[in-house]
């Protein structure tokens, strides 16, 4: 699918299966039923924000209705499956060194606790506007909500602004292992700054982290079939020397 070098993330399957191979902290494996989820969610996640940004853009007005409704469980719904992402990213960092592995926890819970913090805003946003009649009510609303003590760093500053750091975190040490293409920590660090430009261009970004992301979650379910393989007939450890016979 891409022009990467050999051996590098999506050049083939077989190259992250063998890698896969390198450590024994991955713990089972997961069943097919979740791999089929996790893989979904590196596609799903990116294009409901896409969907929400879209919606925005045909929504000048910013104001109560089926448009900011439906706009906002939409990017609800794609920072759940962002955690997902998180997760999946995880365990195609965590075959590894000490070091390497805590890393990928840190960056993990950096991007899942973002997530959630930009969740909880989507969830005040939605009932913002189930309680207002008009653009101006739902600012006063708004105010009272963000002057509460630590609702603003926590859910409108600093808390999601962790997404993007386990994200672009996690993508790097991806990178760096090489179990992936360079140019995605630049894809995501793209997307990143043109949503922080403007949120008009959130679908730009969106874009990007689906062109970054959505590969990574194939090379996710590959490892965990060819770990299922392995615990099953190669009569060793998930994520041990077996891989590379399935490989």
């Amino acid at each position: 699918m891409t022009n990467e070098a050999p051996g590098q993330g999506n050049s083939s399957s077989a190259g992250i299966i063998r890698r896969a191979g390198a450590g024994r902290a991955g713990g089972r494996p997961w069943g097919r039923r979740r791999s089929a989820v996790v893989r979904g969610a590196f596609v799903a996640g990116p294009l409901c924000v896409l969907v929400y940004g879209v919606i925005r853009l045909a929504d000048p007005d910013h104001g109560p209705g089926p448009a900011w409704t439906v706009g906002h469980v939409f990017l609800a719904a794609g920072l759940v499956l962002f955690g997902a992402v998180f997760l999946g990213m995880r365990r195609l960092a965590v075959p590894a060194g000490r070091a390497a592995r805590l890393g990928a926890g840190v960056a993990t819970g950096l991007g899942v606790a973002g997530a959630a913090a930009a969740v909880a805003q989507a969830g005040i946003d939605l009932a913002v506007g189930f309680r207002s009649a008009d653009r101006a009510g739902m600012d006063m609303l708004f105010e009272q909500v963000q002057s509460r003590p630590g609702v603003e760093p926590v859910v409108y500053s600093v808390g999601p602004m962790l997404f993007y750091v386990g994200l672009l975190w996690l993508v790097t040490q991806l990178a760096v292992q090489r179990r992936t293409g360079v140019w995605r920590p630049v894809a995501v660090l793209l997307g990143t700054a043109v949503m922080a430009v403007s949120l008009d261009l959130m679908p730009l970004g969106a874009l990007l982290f689906a062109a970054a992301l959505a590969p990574l979650g194939r090379d996710v379910a590959a490892r965990e079939c060819a770990a299922r393989a392995d615990l099953a007939y190669g009569g060793g450890a998930p994520y041990g020397g077996g891989l590379r016979a399935v490989a």
